[in-house]
């Protein structure tokens, strides 16, 4: 075969592929599809990823089935994502600490962010919080602070594992305000537990893990983000107040697919997780009721999100002084 008919070849075989995506397309999906969710079982982006799959399973009239796959921070669930087959048949919820957060932390990472995923959709934004055992005698972040300064590391914070959202979090805020905490990693299971127990004595994550224990008593609130106090939380006092006008983590998922994708596949996703979400009013009130903001993007926007949050994180990582390798 000559080099000019070896090229007409894959010409045609490029077209052939061309054509056949509309078809594969309407065919989506014909299988189950599998979300591989990279943090442990009963934590918020755990309980998220669960609802999400549900509500998307209504939308496709398919069976949408959630795959734990924790540790590493976040690490084994990506990279198991990044070598699944690009057929839109194995997703991944992605987390902050996998796509913001990670790539500065290690300069070993088994999956590059902007080159082995293609976003679907961002899931929501979720408001971080200063949580506490009821054991702390402090009611906000301010005192806790003033506590922190006399004592240094009479405090332990849980985390959901070194380099994790919860991990960089509670260190972007000890750096901020020049105190020492002592952080307890909890690298495949939830570190609720401990909380609610009184083993640890705060966390910083977003709302969704704590916010039955907050509503039962079993634990409380002393900061939340956000430029104003939330309304669902209006006796909680922001970060701001507490003296951290630049201490602004916010947590959000999104739905990501292996790169190599046939487009009209993931588009068809991303019309999907419209529907599923920021065109679900039960949905909304829900995520409302623990400081979330349930919303959906286009590939190109929630890729243009991801590229200002990552800088954002890289910033602050950066004025922690922290690298793990």
């Amino acid at each position: 075969m000559n080099r000019i008919t070896r090229r007409l070849g894959l010409a045609a075989l490029t077209l052939a592929c061309l054509s056949a995506w509309p078809a594969l397309a309407q065919d989506y999906p014909s299988k189950p599809i599998r979300i591989i969710a990279p943090f442990p079982a009963g934590t918020g982006p755990d309980a998220n990823t669960r609802e999400i799959a549900t509500e998307l399973g209504k939308v496709l009239g398919s069976s949408v089935i959630v795959e734990n796959r924790p540790g590493a921070s976040s690490m084994i669930g990506m990279e198991a994502a990044a070598k699944a087959a690009p057929d839109g048949y194995t997703l991944v919820m992605g987390p902050t600490t996998a796509l913001s957060v990670v790539p500065h932390l290690y300069s070993k990472v088994p999956y590059k962010a902007d080159r082995d995923f293609t976003p679907v959709s961002i899931v929501g934004l979720l408001n971080t919080a200063l949580t506490a055992h009821p054991s702390v005698k402090e009611g906000s972040a301010k005192e806790l602070i003033e506590r922190l300064k006399k004592q240094p590391g009479s405090v332990v914070a849980a985390t959901s594992g070194i380099g994790s959202y919860s991990h960089l979090a509670g260190e972007w805020f000890a750096a901020n305000a020049g105190v020492k905490i002592d952080f307890v990693p909890y690298n495949t299971s939830s570190p609720y537990g401990d909380l609610v127990g009184g083993q640890v004595q705060v966390i910083f994550d977003a709302l969704p893990a704590a916010i039955g224990n907050v509503k039962a008593g079993k634990l409380k609130i002393l900061a939340i983000t956000g430029k104003s106090r939330h309304p669902n939380f209006p006796e909680v006092p922001t970060f701001a107040e507490a003296g951290l006008p630049d201490y602004s983590p916010t947590a959000w998922i999104g739905l990501f697919a292996p790169a190599g994708t046939p487009a009209p596949v993931v588009n068809k996703l991303a019309d999907a997780m419209q529907k599923a979400t920021a065109q679900n009013p039960n949905l909304i009130a829900k995520w409302r009721s623990y400081g979330g903001e349930l919303k959906a993007q286009t590939s190109a926007e929630f890729t243009a999100f991801l590229k200002q949050d990552s800088q954002l994180w890289g910033q602050a990582i950066r004025g922690t002084g922290i690298k793990l390798d």
